[in-house]
């Protein structure tokens, strides 16, 4: 068997075995399959897509190509959530301690932000002594002892899917559905679950823009997900705007924690329970969304769930005070700049891209892999879509570092094209679009 045959097949539209994808997934550990030869297959996928069966296979091998963790020695189901990125999502901070408080371990492996999105891990350092780069050992032990860890990707887990994203990346072979779903499909299974949730959004903040290459992608990988043996349940969600009041690490950290008090926002608290509600359903915790939401709601009231997140940032190295105190525990900026509204009205709309391209400019996120995150950093809004403003009202207060002061006029100007202000308020639109069963 020769990779570039391998490559001609797909790139004159043939289907590849499972036996065929093995070997080229198995000649990424050995060099058998140089780089230059995956670069040239990945172009390949992109114009002429994979069948299901094809995809299945993918998952399969890079899944294998790593450990495959076997948490059966942790009592009950474990489910996890993906989503694919968007401006303000926090949601795995909030869902995590409240699906655990509710009987459901949630092993999550999760990634750092690259661009205007930000990442579950870069949030979480925002924790002082908050320790992310855990071994496999570590990860049980805690997942065992608190229901639920939350960790970076270790070197055993689905390993040639590092490379393989690392070339997507340099090749302009990123937007492919196959690819997409191989890539998070292949880390999720091997964290040793027995449930997915996807959270797949769509919009001007979302890496799939269309509403229908969202659902595109969520039906790939509900579907692949099933045919390998795990139930998995997709939502579909608008990110046209930022998710919550925050954007930017130390930020959203401690709107996460006024979630777990109870006082989080209603849009954020919206798209939480509900993807809360899918895994308890999803794991058998809970017989219909109904009962698993109020379960939810029962573990917020009775501050369960605020526990279960202290539990796991003690047992992560972190500082515990953070769960009563975070404004006194978090990084703080030492400077914050207000936008202010240029006329009265109403804000008709606040466009998430922008929003989070002012966020990384600020030093909430990172221009390349290099980048230095400063954890403080980000946008706190005032207004959102909806609300009234009169001129000069503040919208937004820009949280940054007095040496970042030479980014703040192109932070300022994206603020200024991502509102808009009108004379009457906006049709309000769910945020929950649809279920992918």
């Amino acid at each position: 068997m020769r990779a570039v045959d391998l490559i001609r097949k797909k790139r004159d539209g043939g289907c590849l075995t499972a036996d065929e994808i093995r070997f080229l997934v198995g000649g990424i550990a050995t060099a058998v399959v140089p780089d230059y030869q995956w670069a040239a297959f990945l172009m390949a996928v992109v114009w002429r897509g994979m069948e299901p069966g094809e995809t299945a296979a993918l998952v399969e091998a890079m899944l294998h190509s790593g450990t495959v963790l076997d948490l059966g020695d942790i009592p009950g189901p474990k489910v996890d959530k993906h989503s694919t990125g968007g401006v303000g999502d926090k949601t795995s901070l909030i869902l995590a301690p409240i699906v655990a408080a509710c009987g459901v371990t949630v092993p999550m492996v999760s990634g750092r932000g690259l661009g205007h999105t930000g990442g579950t891990l870069d949030k979480l350092e925002s924790i002082p002594g908050f320790r992310v780069d855990i071994d496999l050992a570590a990860y049980r032990r805690i997942a065992r002892e608190c229901g639920l860890v939350l960790a970076g990707q270790t070197a055993e887990i689905a390993p040639a899917d590092r490379v393989l994203y690392a070339l997507r990346d340099a090749t302009a072979t990123v937007e492919s559905i196959p690819l997409i779903t191989a890539s998070i499909l292949s880390k999720k299974l091997a964290e040793g679950i027995d449930a997915l949730v996807l959270d797949v959004k769509c919009g001007d903040g979302a890496f799939m823009k269309s509403e229908a290459d969202a659902r595109a992608l969520a039906a790939s990988m509900t579907t692949i997900g099933r045919a390998l043996g795990k139930p998995v349940q997709a939502l579909l969600t608008r990110m046209d705007e930022p998710l919550g009041r925050t954007v930017g690490n130390a930020l959203e950290v401690k709107e996460s924690i006024a979630c777990l008090r109870g006082e989080g926002p209603a849009d954020l608290m919206d798209v939480t329970l509900g993807l809360a509600a899918e895994m308890l359903v999803v794991g058998g915790a809970a017989a219909d969304l109904a009962a698993a939401r109020e379960r939810c709601l029962c573990a917020i009231a009775d501050g369960s769930a605020l526990e279960r997140l202290r539990l796991v940032v003690v047992a992560q190295g972190g500082e515990p005070r953070v769960c009563d105190d975070p404004e006194g525990v978090l990084p703080r900026a030492r400077e914050v700049t207000p936008f202010r509204a240029d006329r009265a009205g109403f804000i008709t709309r606040l466009a998430a891209w922008p929003v989070g391209q002012a966020s990384m400019l600020l030093g909430a996120g990172r221009e390349t892999v290099a980048s230095r995150i400063d954890p403080a950093a980000g946008i706190v809004l005032r207004r959102k879509p909806g609300d009234a403003v009169a001129a000069g009202d503040v919208i937004a207060d820009l949280h940054h570092d007095p040496a970042r002061a030479a980014s703040l006029p192109a932070a300022l100007e994206l603020l200024g094209r991502a509102c808009e202000i009108g004379p009457q308020p906006p049709a309000a639109r769910p945020l929950v679009i649809d279920r992918i069963a």
